[in-house]
């Protein structure tokens, strides 16, 4: 009989699960605190603390760099590249819970739990990234992805949100179960659960790469990791809940959801498959160059700007694919590179829309941007630099890192869908300038004061914006001013790495670095 002082449990290395605690024991933490009744509490201390809270999990992403540490039984790894995703997940959280400060969600939802939620799914997207084994992996998506299907209903008297709660809740989880499936089978036809055994296994015998069990799993897991990263045809939900979720969820969903998916997609395909490259690449090559027409092609008819924003999230899933089809060092930077350039390109677009959706009566459809280049240029000019930064205009940062793709997809012997990616660009222009030319080109919409009778002279009244009436206050709603601050922001930081992207590189270096095996 074994002594009970003779069983330990793992080592456990505090400083570098120090980043996943943070979030994760905020949301604790905010959870309690927003079950207090004083109003000041509810709708200012815990967003607060939760802005807080993203910061201290920041500094302590910061004062990780270059550790390199595997803990917890070797369940986790704690690297650059989990590290600079992690970067990429708490700024889109941090812009997440400013747009949501005085949103109507937090308020139906209660704030506890909706900032408690935002904090849990930005932790479970660190697990996901750090996990170097299967039942890791599966714990992390999980983590993630749960806490999403509440926020997406969280608007709990408007029908489209509980509509995307709804809808997110299903496809998710069918494409949770088909990921679960498909790394059953690769358990079994590798025998091990750990990214570095599978990596054993394979480079060991030849006989695994052509297992019909292997080959179903890793086609279940393309297809489980494809809805989480929106890649065509796993697609079909994103229109529909993007725009059925409150905008600041869709927002943090668009970036931070997409980052984790091809943060998993790095680390499972180039470290644990490497060896079975020829098998998978091909493969999810030809889902890429489907997922950037599918996604272009179907933006060109929308009216509404966040499903022209999740029809264009399609598409740059399919250009940053690129990156992880390669299975180089190069195409990891590129991917990590973009990945952050799109969180900042894609909340300076979001925080307009936030905007006009407190402003106007016209919600997030085109219409509510008609003339913003003249009553709101402080608005039009993000949603500008932004929408160049998405088509890849130089002197935005989306040209640099479309560039980096494309280069990465050329030197990795995939120059065809390197073409893919400019032809998609191309295409991408009539959407993005679609929405640039009704910001400047267009006049704000009419508002009829009095019916027009039929062969009479109604008066029109000439408003320069549609604005939405605050019942207790009697004028016009205002959209708050840390709504204008995520949208200068990320439009001015579009601009910058455009211009000055080498400190960016340098992080996106080091993150390709942490993969072995690559060159």
């Amino acid at each position: 009989m074994i002594a009970a002082a003779a069983i330990k449990g793992p080592h456990i290395d505090w400083a570098a699960l120090s980043p996943i605690l943070a979030p994760l024991a905020g949301s604790i933490v905010v959870l309690i605190v927003g079950l207090m009744r004083s109003r000041v509490i509810r709708e200012t201390v815990v967003p607060l603390l939760t802005v807080a809270i993203l910061g201290a999990a920041l500094g302590l992403t910061i004062w990780q760099w270059d550790a390199n540490a595997s803990i917890i039984s070797g369940a986790l790894r704690v690297d650059d590249l989990a590290l600079a995703l992690n970067g990429v997940f708490l700024v889109a959280a941090l812009a997440t819970t400013v747009l949501g400060w005085r949103a109507l969600a937090p308020r139906e939802a209660a704030h506890g739990e909706w900032f408690s939620l935002v904090l849990a799914s930005a932790g479970g997207m660190l697990v996901l990234v750090e996990a170097q084994n299967l039942v890791t992996l599966f714990l992390g998506l999980e983590l993630l992805s749960i806490p999403l299907y509440v926020l997406c209903a969280s608007e709990l008297r408007r029908a489209t949100s509980l509509e995307s709660g709804l809808k997110y809740l299903v496809i998710g989880s069918v494409g949770s179960a088909t990921l679960l499936y498909g790394l059953a089978f690769i358990y079994g036809a590798t025998g091990s659960t750990d990214l570095s055994g599978i990596a054993g296994a394979l480079g060991k015998t030849q006989t695994t790469l052509t297992d019909p069990l292997f080959l179903t799993g890793m086609a279940l897991v393309v297809t489980g990791l494809g809805f989480k990263a929106s890649v065509a045809p796993f697609h079909q939900w994103t229109p529909d809940v993007y725009e059925g979720a409150p905008t600041p969820i869709t927002a943090f969903m668009a970036t931070a959801t997409k980052a984790a998916a091809l943060g998993v997609f790095l680390r499972l395909f180039d470290v644990a498959l490497i060896d079975a490259q020829d098998n998978w690449a091909p493969a999810v090559a030809a889902l890429a160059a489907i997922t950037i027409v599918v996604g272009n092609v179907g933006a060109l008819g929308q009216s509404s700007v966040k499903r022209i924003l999740a029809w264009s999230g399609v598409a740059q899933a399919g250009y940053m694919l690129a990156g992880v089809v390669v299975s180089t060092r190069l195409g990891v930077q590129a991917t990590v590179f973009y990945l952050a350039v799109y969180l900042v390109m894609n909340f300076a677009a979001f925080g307009v829309v936030v905007a006009r959706e407190r402003e106007t009566s016209l919600g997030d459809d085109i219409s509510a941007l008609a003339g913003l280049g003249g009553s709101r240029p402080l608005l039009a000019w993000p949603m500008t630099i932004s929408m160049l930064g998405l088509a890849g205009i130089p002197a935005t940062a989306g040209f640099i890192g479309k560039f980096n793709l494309i280069q990465a997809a050329v030197n990795g012997e995939y120059t065809w869908l390197a073409v893919f990616i400019v032809v998609g660009s191309m295409i991408s222009l009539a959407y993005y300038l679609r929405i640039v030319a009704v910001m400047w080109m267009s006049e704000a919409p009419l508002r009829t004061t009095a019916p027009v009778m039929a062969g009479g002279g109604g008066e029109a009244d000439v408003e320069p914006e549609v604005l939405e009436r605050d019942p207790t206050l009697g004028g016009p709603r205002a959209a708050g001013w840390e709504v204008y601050l995520v949208a200068v922001a990320g439009g001015a930081a579009s601009l910058v790495l455009g211009i000055v992207p080498g400190p960016l590189f340098d992080l996106a270096r080091d993150a390709g670095n942490a993969l072995p095996g690559l060159f």
